[in-house]
């Protein structure tokens, strides 16, 4: 009973705290509420006109919403990018940062089930993905396991969180043996969500383009490499924003890292498109179409090419030490990382997957505006989730968070965060 007056306290602290802020603060709430408002009016008109609205169609039946939501999903599992040399190998000055990473997976997680429930068209269909009230069809549906993957992991990141942040507040160290265990298993966990949704592709016989052993590994090299681009960004707006330390050394091993898995990402994507090329079978259209163009249509072809070139690019500022250690360089090579991730995993993930069509017939897609608005606003409702969590974790982390309320002393240290 102590334990759950305690919690409702910290509850309540929290949601005090999230309404405290300057100027700056609630601007930026101000523009992400609106931009979640502008996406809810064109999601309102999207689901009283079908998805009609939008410019998907049955030859391109997936677009902008999936190739977004298979990007967020590489950016969740990328957690395990801080978890690995913190908990694996004890690595301390990313341990100290791994609450983060957490926080941005919890974040990018909402905004995946988010482009998920939009992209469905009828809500009332919803339900039947519900794990325990709808009817997953399991174990034959990968839809179905998809579904599970991302819910657990989600489930399992916000305890981590929640439960992490409750131990700071009432200056209690954590409980390493609940806690390890559960950050440990959130490595195969992430490993599965984003296995799961290449699974979802390559599962598809009548599509070639997508119909390769190599895309589930594919999808973690990009993975690993591009969640952590946005880390880093983030933790430098952190370091000049708020008084949370975040050694120079994690930022630059993490630099480190997304180099190896970028180079791996590269090398896969040669071996694909060697294989594609040199073999000449009837299905090098989809590749031809990508990077060549195909009857006149070469909307994808700058795309694909900047996809390669930034990623190429981006791999070599991060491979030399000294580029990796600049501050202007690595900025840039997270911002090239950030775009070649992102164009790979949309334009050149969705589109030549089902281009040409099974009669050969070519449709041009490009998301309408009601897709890019609501996308906008899904965006904008991850943006919020992340802010309002930072707005909790970082006073804990630096110990500034007042404490259980019938004791009403801060803590004099972050017990949370003790190895």
């Amino acid at each position: 009973m102590e334990t759950l007056r305690t919690f409702g306290h910290f509850t309540r602290d929290s949601l005090a705290l999230l309404v405290r802020g300057d100027r700056y603060y609630y601007g930026w709430i101000a523009f992400l509420l609106l931009l979640m408002a502008l996406g809810g009016f064109a999601y309102a008109a999207q689901v009283r006109e079908g998805l009609i609205v939008t410019h998907m169609r049955d030859q391109v039946s997936w677009g902008f919403y999936i190739g977004n939501f298979t990007f967020l999903v590489g950016v969740a599992a990328a957690a395990i990018m801080l978890v690995i040399p913190a908990y694996v190998y004890h690595w301390g000055p990313i341990k100290e940062i791994t609450l983060l990473g957490e926080l941005l997976a919890v974040s990018a997680l909402v905004m995946c089930l988010g482009f998920v429930l939009v992209d469905i068209g009828r809500v009332d269909r919803f339900w039947h993905i519900i794990p325990f009230v709808g009817r997953l069809n399991l174990p034959s549906s990968l839809l179905a396991w998809d579904v599970l993957a991302l819910n657990g992991y989600l489930l399992l990141n916000w305890t981590v969180v929640t439960y992490l942040l409750y131990c700071s507040y009432t200056g209690k160290a954590y409980n390493r043996s609940i806690v390890i265990p559960l950050v440990l298993s959130s490595i195969p966990m992430a490993v599965s969500i984003h296995t799961v949704t290449a699974f979802l592709y390559n599962g598809l016989a009548a599509r070639p383009f997508w119909n390769s052993a190599i895309l589930a590994p594919r999808f973690l090299a990009s993975a690993f490499c591009s969640g952590p681009a946005i880390l880093l960004i983030l933790l430098q707006i952190l370091r000049r924003t708020t008084r949370l330390k975040v050694q120079d050394e994690a930022i630059f091993k993490v630099a480190e890292l997304m180099a190896y898995t970028m180079g791996f990402n590269l090398l896969l994507t040669a071996a694909e498109v060697f294989k594609e090329f040199y073999s000449n079978t009837e299905h090098l259209v989809f590749i031809r179409y990508l990077f060549f163009g195909l009857k006149g249509h070469t909307g994808l072809v700058p795309f694909a090419w900047a996809s390669i070139l930034t990623g190429a690019v981006a791999f070599l500022l991060f491979l030399v030490p000294r580029t990796r250690t600049n501050w202007v360089t690595l900025n840039i090579g997270c911002v090239l990382i950030y775009a070649s991730v992102y164009i790979e995993k949309g334009m050149a993930l969705i589109i030549p997957g089902l281009t040409p069509d099974v009669l050969g017939d070519i449709y041009v897609y490009r998301p309408s505006l009601t897709e890019l608005l609501v996308a906008a606003g899904i965006f904008a409702m991850g943006f919020l989730v992340f802010t309002l969590m930072l707005k909790i974790a970082v006073p804990l982390m630096l110990g500034e968070f007042p404490g259980p309320a019938s004791k009403g002393q801060p803590l004099r240290k972050p017990a949370a965060y003790i190895s």
